[in-house]
């Protein structure tokens, strides 16, 4: 069967209002402007921008920040039919500090975590080639256990799984919890994103590297990427082995959110296209630079496949 879809997004949609005076904490933001956010959600956006087909699987509200959302992501090219709307909660929101380093934030979540069985087919699996979410989609049911078993799925028919574990004790205040959920998705050898933030906030305490690669790679996953910010990227690949690359300097930084996600969009990119782990995390590198340099969404008016080109 020929696959008509590149990655399907499965997890939080919601709107993120980001602060307006930059490095500012939420206490002293006057105001916000509204963005489409959520982790998998800026993955699908993302992908489409550089000519993938992306499904977003998602729940929000039957409500006017609901119609925003479906809108923009239309708007987007991001296929919608497996977004839910329901009537029983609002949809989710997350108000953000403007940063250059790592976002506060204060989260009000409500539908995000209603995603249920019927919104992931098998006919929507089988058309796929990657199967990607995110801690944050995984920290509450009924989403968890639609996840998880999706993904199992996903795994059977082929699916190259994938997820962000953007860890974070404000979204999932159980630590043991969350290893035993992610030991359980990590069976299926998902390509692996984290950063250092999110380690630290995972394991309560700094880790190695070798900590990390091991730890994860012990619960089933070969490929584990890891962002270092202002440190560059490290990879390790259980045949692989290890890849280091500095990172690209940006000379101003407009804002942080969604940097994490635009770098996986282009990891997820060049796998797709078969490309070495070290093309493969410049290509990533790039797009990350691009939004930092952009506040909200990757920019309109340029064609991003040229930009992240390798020379």
């Amino acid at each position: 069967m020929k696959k008509s879809i590149d990655i399907i997004c499965i997890g939080e949609v919601l709107i993120d209002f980001i602060g307006h005076q930059i490095d500012t904490s939420i206490n002293r933001t006057k105001d916000f402007h509204r963005f489409l956010g959520g982790s998998p959600t800026n993955v699908a956006v993302n992908a489409t921008r550089l000519g993938l087909n992306s499904v977003l699987v998602a729940t929000c509200g039957q409500d006017g920040l609901g119609e925003y959302i479906v809108r923009k992501l239309k708007a987007n090219n991001v296929i919608t039919s497996h977004v839910k709307k329901i009537d029983h909660m609002p949809t989710s929101v997350i108000f953000v500090s403007k940063s250059t380093g790592t976002p506060d934030f204060i989260p009000f979540r409500e539908a995000d975590s209603q995603i249920d069985p019927s919104q992931i087919t098998d006919d929507l699996l089988e058309s796929a080639k990657i199967f990607h979410t995110t801690c944050f989609a995984l920290s509450k049911d009924p989403a968890r256990t639609t996840i998880l078993e999706s993904a199992k799925r996903a795994k059977q028919l082929g699916l190259k799984t994938s997820i962000d574990i953007n860890f974070s004790e404000r979204i999932w205040n159980d630590r043991d919890e969350a290893k035993l959920v992610l030991k359980e998705y990590l069976a299926t050898d998902p390509l692996v994103k984290l950063s250092e933030d999110d380690c630290y906030r995972l394991f309560s305490e700094s880790k190695t590297e070798d900590f990390i690669f091991e730890y994860f790679h012990n619960l089933g996953a070969s490929t584990i990427c890891l962002t270092k910010g202002k440190e560059g990227v490290v990879l390790s690949d259980k045949k692989f082995g290890l890849f280091h690359q500095k990172a690209i300097p940006v000379l101003e930084i407009k804002d942080a959110t969604g940097a994490g996600d635009a770098f996986w969009t282009g990891f997820l990119y060049a796998q797709l296209l078969d490309k070495n782990f070290n093309d493969t995390i410049t290509i990533a590198q790039k797009l990350a630079v691009l939004k930092l340099q952009n506040v909200g969404r990757l920019p309109a008016d340029i064609d991003i496949s040229s930009f992240i080109e390798l020379e």
